[in-house]
């Protein structure tokens, strides 16, 4: 395929934070590679360089952030030429490519969810993508219809199931001045605590337990972006341990 205008849109939601969404490439050099990348949105495109490396033609651009939240996220990549529309939840960033080059020449099928082993670099570093997409759409054709009916030539569907599985966690939202008290368990001897967490806010307190018998304390907190883990032992010399990350 070598084509001067494309029009790719797809809506996904994932918990993951590195995943290729969707990949091309062709035997002249030329690629197009979405993915996900630290929960942001990434786009790689390259419409040609030449063999003495006056032309440079690897284009890349980053857009949004905290992707993986289990939401659904929309894009619509709009190519003519070098001019580059990439519209994230109706936020779109206009660009232009680099090099001198205007079409895409991809010889290879453009695969979803992950990328072939192509033998180079840039093929064995990259993760799948893990979630679910709907309303994939590549210049006029409606794959995820196309991939549902079977009509795809040629084509590896790999596993796929035609239903988004919604995850089981439960969040829980607090407003700077809310907190949870939960039990806790006396008469066991092993603290342990974990759970994800997300905020915008640099500082403050994430877990707070007393030990039992005055024993001490346990407090995790953020302090200006950092967690931080303070323990304080009543009954030992060295009485406080601190642990930041």
């Amino acid at each position: 395929m070598k084509t001067l205008k494309d029009v790719i849109s797809l809506k996904f939601k994932t918990s993951e934070s590195e995943g290729v969404i969707f990949h091309g490439e062709g035997q002249q050099g030329d690629y197009i590679t979405l993915e996900l990348k630290k929960a942001k949105l990434v786009l790689n495109l390259n419409l040609g360089s030449n063999q003495l490396g006056s032309i440079y033609g690897h284009t890349s651009v980053m857009t949004g952030s905290l992707l993986d939240d289990h939401h659904w996220h929309a894009i619509i990549i709009e190519r003519h030429g070098r001019n580059i529309n990439l519209t994230l939840d109706r936020h779109m960033q206009h660009f232009r490519t680099n090099g001198e080059f205007d079409y895409l020449d991809l010889d290879y099928e453009i695969t979803f969810g992950g990328m072939p082993f192509s033998g180079k670099p840039s093929s064995n570093s990259r993760k799948n993508f893990k979630g679910c997409m709907e309303s994939i759409n590549y210049n006029g054709n409606n794959i995820t219809d196309l991939a549902k009916r079977k009509k795809l030539e040629p084509s590896n569907v790999g596993n796929l199931s035609f239903s988004c599985v919604e995850p089981h966690t439960v969040p829980v939202f607090f407003n700077a001045t809310s907190y949870l008290e939960v039990p806790g368990r006396p008469s066991q001897d092993l603290f342990s605590v974990s759970f994800l967490f997300r905020t915008w806010n640099p500082s403050g307190l994430l877990v707070f337990s007393n030990f039992a018998d005055d024993l001490g304390n346990v407090e995790i907190d953020i302090n200006e972006g950092k967690v931080s883990v303070h323990i304080n032992v009543t009954q030992l010399k060295k009485n406080r341990i601190d642990i930041s990350s």
